[in-house]
């Protein structure tokens, strides 16, 4: 007998699971891509991104009038908001090379104070144009040369009188004459105190790179080289003779001279150390250098220092020049004392309690 095959199933036939699931997902697929296609057509043409567009950029005009005649000198444009005052000279410079940035002096009153190279235009700005006041600072010098000039020339000169030359001093005399070893040793005191002042103003002191006119060099000059001509004529003239207490008061008088110097040195380091930290709200006090705790009792002990340096060398020679050099020196540091002093009180800097500016318990 011959027995009945059943007939051959195909596989999706076979098996409901795999035909339940691959029709949908066809019909999907067809979905997404007529909805794809229907959002193209729609979208029309495709537009680039937009453009960050940055913000506009206010420039200032400053306006330069003669301080004397109120004309106007020139208008520099296009200054940035970020510019500074010296920025601006550099401009000025440009339009009227006659005048370089150092000489140039702006205001923003004819009678008002310069303004300081380091101010920002902005903060000048009432509106978009600017008005300032220029006034020809005559010929400048910077405050280094000043410094290195003025100290310089009292060394050289004071060792010209030193050697006593013919030109100077009658050749016999000098001959005939022995020097008294304080005029050996007041050469080396003089000498050692410039010495100090060159040596600090290259390598301790961060002089400003401002300029100053080169009259005021002229005049600190003049008043330093005739000060110095003036001692060294007396102390190293044939005929000087000693101080009256000899021996005893030289050298007490250089002692306190060197405590002087060395005082004087110290603190200028530290008034150094204190303005390279940038903390303006605060001052120096005293440290475990003892040449240091005059801090205690004055607020500007770095001109009590050097009035005491130039009252023991005048002890120590016994002239007359050396007195009255040193008290047009203690004059003249006593008012810049007790303007630093005025202005650390009105920043209210922790100095109130000090009772004297340079001199404890009176000045």
């Amino acid at each position: 007998m011959f027995r009945r095959h059943k007939p051959s199933t195909p596989e999706h036939k076979r098996n409901p699971a795999v035909q339940g699931s691959a029709l949908p997902v066809a019909q999907n697929d067809m979905r997404s891509f007529f909805s794809l296609s229907q959002l193209v057509l729609s979208a029309g043409h495709l537009r680039p991104p937009p453009i960050l567009r940055h913000s506009k950029i206010t420039y200032f005009e400053v306006e330069i009038l003669d301080a004397q005649s109120k004309k106007q000198i020139c208008v520099v444009d296009k200054i940035p908001p970020s510019s500074t005052l010296l920025d601006v000279k550099h401009k000025f410079h440009k339009v009227c090379p006659q005048w370089y940035p150092s000489r140039i002096g702006l205001r923003l009153e004819r009678n008002g104070s310069y303004l300081k190279d380091s101010v920002n235009i902005k903060s000048l700005a009432a509106s978009s144009i600017i008005t300032l006041y220029f006034t020809d600072m005559g010929q400048q010098v910077s405050w280094t040369t000043v410094f290195l000039t003025e100290y310089t020339g009292p060394l050289l000169i004071y060792l010209l009188f030193y050697l006593r030359l013919s030109s100077i001093y009658d050749a016999k005399e000098s001959a005939r004459s022995i020097r008294h070893p304080i005029v050996h040793l007041a050469c080396i005191f003089h000498c050692l105190h410039y010495l100090r002042h060159l040596l600090e103003t290259l390598f301790v002191h961060k002089i400003s790179e401002g300029h100053t006119p080169l009259k005021n060099m002229i005049k600190g000059c003049t008043f330093y080289w005739g000060f110095t001509s003036w001692i060294a004529y007396y102390i190293n003239h044939p005929q000087y003779t000693p101080p009256s207490f000899g021996n005893r008061q030289v050298t007490f008088a250089a002692l306190t001279f060197l405590v002087c110097e060395a005082g004087n040195h110290f603190i200028n380091v530290a008034l150094v150390h204190q303005n390279q930290s940038g903390n303006k709200a605060s001052f120096p006090g005293p440290s475990i250098n003892p040449f240091t705790w005059l801090f205690t009792l004055v607020s500007c002990p770095n001109y009590t220092y050097e009035i005491g340096s130039w009252v023991s060398f005048t002890l120590m020679t016994q002239t007359l020049p050396v007195g009255v050099f040193a008290l047009l020196m203690a004059i003249q540091m006593a008012l810049w004392a007790r303007k630093k002093h005025q202005l650390y009180l009105k920043r209210g800097i922790s100095s109130r309690w000090r009772k004297a500016a340079m001199i404890p318990f009176v000045l």
